[in-house]
């Protein structure tokens, strides 16, 4: 029977998850959306357990196609699936120990399970906005359970640190800006924003704006300018050597399995590790009506993120995989013993077929591939009316690719929310705009407000940027 699996597993192939959406993501980033929508939904019929994976990155293709409603659908998904998937599956978890990682339903890396509410967050804000308040919230709420679990799952004072994404935050206290009566709120997302990412000078602006009770000058309106900008991290398979903390951890997994020792020395073992790759673009430069504007900053690196978080598990993976190796050495000793193996051949052959059942373990390299590098943004002022927005990647002050045009309305009190993906020097579907005609003029009640709380000349020059 052992002889029987190994060959089963043998027959299925090492093909790893980060070579079968190879194309798909190559489509994706050479902005062949159709072809890279349609080779993830193939992939995805023809490997369930990578189904959510793969759905993730639908919703970022759905996005830059413009298509925000979709990829807010598609996230909601996954979203759902992976809070399920939080409960621990004791069937699949020995199915893990004897296949490998891959055998499992991908249940998501946390830095995954925070961006998908970030970019639910984003989604919403492109085609609606009624929902992305409440998606920011779960940003927050989903970082706090995550940072809470670190901590209870650590020894007493040895809690990893916490890696805060600031973009929920931020896009909350933008929507409740736009209230004209929230500012309360606002000021302690745009402090919570500004110690969370100090190298985000635009939020000491944003603060102070706040807190004059300011959301624009009388007849301007505000559009902020959302750039994914560069490729994101994604996984690959690595040899991982058995550190003193990994074979801690997988001796205390190996004592409460089985009746299994562990042995003095592994050999590697075969695990992901997070890929952020160089990027040739820092940020994206604005243009407004043909005059330069603003350049975007970042407010959430979700390259640090990844790495921050993935490398908190680490030695967690690696134990798994030794523990893995354990119990599949033992299995093939058991199964000699059971069978009264004694003569040569016999035992060379399933010593042979240990060697090709270990030698076929993959590494999980499921992930979210299509995730950015950075998050970047820029709120500009601007007086009612429609306007011509362009958009150029940029590195270290310097275009480097096409620029990119766009009409947006600017509503008197309003904001008007900006989207473009740049994973690399060109752009990648349409720029989105929101969709301004769903909001009337400003209302007298708006009105009334702009009066309670004109600016002065002091509090005027808090906008980040403001053309005339």
């Amino acid at each position: 029977m052992l002889l029987a699996a190994v060959f089963v597993i043998a027959v299925v192939g090492c093909s790893s998850h980060a070579n079968r959406v190879r194309d798909a993501r190559q489509a994706y980033f050479s902005d062949d959306l159709v072809a890279a929508d349609a080779l993830l939904v193939k992939a995805g019929t023809k490997r369930p357990l990578e189904r959510d994976c793969l759905t993730l990155d639908r919703a970022m293709v759905s996005l830059a196609h413009g298509d925000p409603t979709t990829s807010e659908a598609l996230l909601r998904e996954v979203r759902d699936r992976f809070d399920h998937l939080e409960q621990k599956d004791v069937a699949e978890s020995g199915l893990s120990y004897v296949l490998d990682d891959t055998a499992t339903a991908y249940s998501g890396e946390d830095y995954e399970k925070v961006m998908i509410r970030a970019m639910l967050a984003i989604s919403n804000l492109m085609h609606d906005g009624s929902d992305a308040v409440a998606y920011c919230l779960q940003v927050d709420q989903k970082q706090r359970e995550i940072a809470e679990r670190a901590a209870a799952e650590s020894p007493p004072g040895n809690a990893p640190p916490t890696a805060n994404v600031a973009i929920g935050t931020y896009v909350r206290g933008v929507v409740e800006e736009e209230t004209h009566t929230h500012y309360d709120d606002a000021e302690r997302a745009f402090a919570t924003v500004a110690s969370w990412e100090p190298q985000f000078e635009a939020a000491k602006f944003d603060l102070a704006r706040a807190q004059a009770g300011v959301h624009s000058r009388s007849g301007n309106g505000v559009v902020y300018v959302f750039a994914l900008v560069g490729r994101g991290p994604y996984k690959e398979e690595v040899l991982a050597e058995a550190t003193s903390n990994a074979l801690l951890i997988a001796d205390r997994i190996v004592s409460a399995v089985g009746d299994h020792t562990l042995p003095p020395t592994i050999a590697p073992v075969k695990v992901p590790a997070i890929v952020v790759p160089a990027n040739a673009i820092d940020s994206v430069a604005v243009d407004i009506n043909g005059r330069p504007a603003a350049l975007t900053q970042t407010v959430t690196d979700v390259g640090k993120l990844a790495t921050a978080q993935f490398e908190s598990e680490r030695q967690n993976i690696i134990a798994r995989a030794i523990v893995r190796r354990v119990l599949k050495k033992a299995a093939v000793y058991a199964t000699k013993d059971a069978l009264a193996v004694d003569d040569g051949l016999t035992n060379l052959a399933f010593d042979a077929a240990g060697v090709v059942w270990e030698a076929t373990e993959k590494a999980d390299t499921r992930c979210w591939g299509l995730l950015p590098q950075t998050i970047q943004v820029v709120r500009i002022e601007l007086p009612a009316g429609t306007h011509q927005l362009s958009l150029r990647p940029v590195r270290r002050g310097q275009p480097i690719g096409a620029a990119h045009a766009t009409q947006v309305d600017v509503i008197d009190g309003r904001n008007t929310y900006v989207l473009a993906s740049f994973p690399m020097q060109n752009l990648v579907g349409n720029i989105l705009t929101s969709q301004p005609a769903r909001v009337a003029p400003a209302s007298s009640s708006v009105e009334r407000s702009r009066q309670a709380t004109q600016p002065s000349v002091a509090s005027s020059k808090t906008a980040t940027f403001m053309l005339p």
